[in-house]
């Protein structure tokens, strides 16, 4: 109801909530306490005068579209609010929700890049989302094409739970392609937004969105990104709130990879599985979460997985970059006839992949 007052926006929405403790305790404060917490007098005549009677019809009218679109509404008081979100400088006092919330959702990892990934980016993406998800972590992402998609799909294969948050109302969906990814998202973890229904993802929102998606978060990996890009607002807003910062290497020359290379040049971890993550984050992780951890990582099949001596010379020729099966042949010294089975053998035993154009990358879940 306060947020129905004119001129009050979601930072002296908050700032109220937080020196009065409730929203009845607002309504009913007297003109010299509202004034102590900085409102004007034009203000504290419109919070004792509370919403009018058109304002209530609108009140009305959102909640039967939120009943409706199945959207619940946490505010910055509820038991079920993110705890990390309360610990940014500016939370949302209002987060719109579908899906589910869970207290586990605490140990999380945002993966955010460009939305015009290569292969290799997205297939990286996807491959860390999925081995962090598989150990226990809730993957953070903003639905957006590329790297976020990719991360989203990562985690529901790893099994694992996956939170979007959207730059737009819960009415919508951004992009419009990724309708049957978002309901498979709110089914395997959330949908967040902290804008109200009807409110378009115009570009001015997804900075203050990015904000959140760090904010969730114990770390932000950036994979593939250009200098000037929402995912480096989105590491600097991390670096800002405390949370760990990690970037995934690239050729210097590639326009990706500038983002994440400056981003190591300026002390970022360097990432090239979720090995280096876990490592990391490891100290900020509890004792119960950090002994599922290692029960999770000892019981995987592939880390158990024995490949053959030309096996392992191909597996230990390919990384992260694509390479033709020419440079792979040219590395091992072996002959074509042997190479090519051998690669396909590998892809079978998913510690590689192909991809368009005969090129094959390492996959780090394929460990011996």
């Amino acid at each position: 109801m306060l947020r129905a007052i004119p001129g009050v926006g979601d930072a002296i929405l908050l700032k109220l909530v937080q020196s009065f403790g409730t929203p009845d305790s607002v309504l009913g404060a007297a003109s010299a306490a509202l004034e102590e917490v900085g409102c004007r007098p034009q203000l504290i005549e419109a919070i004792q005068r509370g919403p009018d009677a058109a304002e209530f019809r609108q009140i009305d009218q959102e909640l039967t579209q939120l009943e409706r679109r199945q959207v619940a509404v946490l505010t910055y008081l509820d038991p079920d609010y993110p705890a990390p979100l309360r610990t940014i400088p500016d939370p949302p006092p209002l987060l719109y929700l579908q899906g589910t919330l869970r207290e586990t959702d605490r140990h999380a990892v945002a993966i955010v890049g460009t939305r015009k990934v290569s292969a290799a980016g997205r297939e990286l993406a996807e491959e860390l989302a999925r081995d962090l998800a598989a150990m226990g972590f809730t993957i953070v992402s903003g639905l957006a094409r590329g790297v976020d998609a990719a991360a989203h799909r990562g985690a529901i294969a790893g099994k694992g739970r996956t939170l979007a948050v959207m730059g737009c109302g819960l009415d919508r969906t951004y992009p419009t392609e990724h309708r049957q990814l978002r309901q498979a998202i709110a089914h395997q973890g959330a949908v967040l937004s902290e804008l109200p229904l009807g409110a378009a993802p115009h570009s001015y929102h997804f900075p203050r969105r990015n904000r959140l998606i760090s904010g969730l978060a114990l770390g932000v990996v950036v994979t593939e990104a250009a200098i000037e890009s929402g995912s480096l607002i989105t590491a600097r807003l991390a670096g800002e709130q405390g949370r760990e910062v990690f970037a995934v290497p690239g050729f210097v020359k590639a326009d990706n990879s500038r983002g994440p290379n400056s981003l190591i040049r300026d002390g970022a971890r360097l990432v090239e599985s979720a090995r280096d993550v876990v490592d990391e984050l490891r100290p900020q992780l509890d004792a119960a979460f950090r002994r599922r951890l290692d029960e999770r990582v000892e019981a995987r099949p592939e880390s158990h997985l024995q490949l053959g001596t030309q096996e392992t010379l191909v597996y230990d020729a390919l990384n992260a970059m694509p390479q033709s099966v020419d440079e792979v042949i040219r590395r091992t010294g072996l002959a074509a006839f042997h190479v090519t089975p051998i690669l396909l053998s590998l892809e079978l035993k998913n510690c590689i992949r192909q991809l368009p154009g005969l090129q094959y990358v390492r996959l780090s879940s394929g460990t011996r």
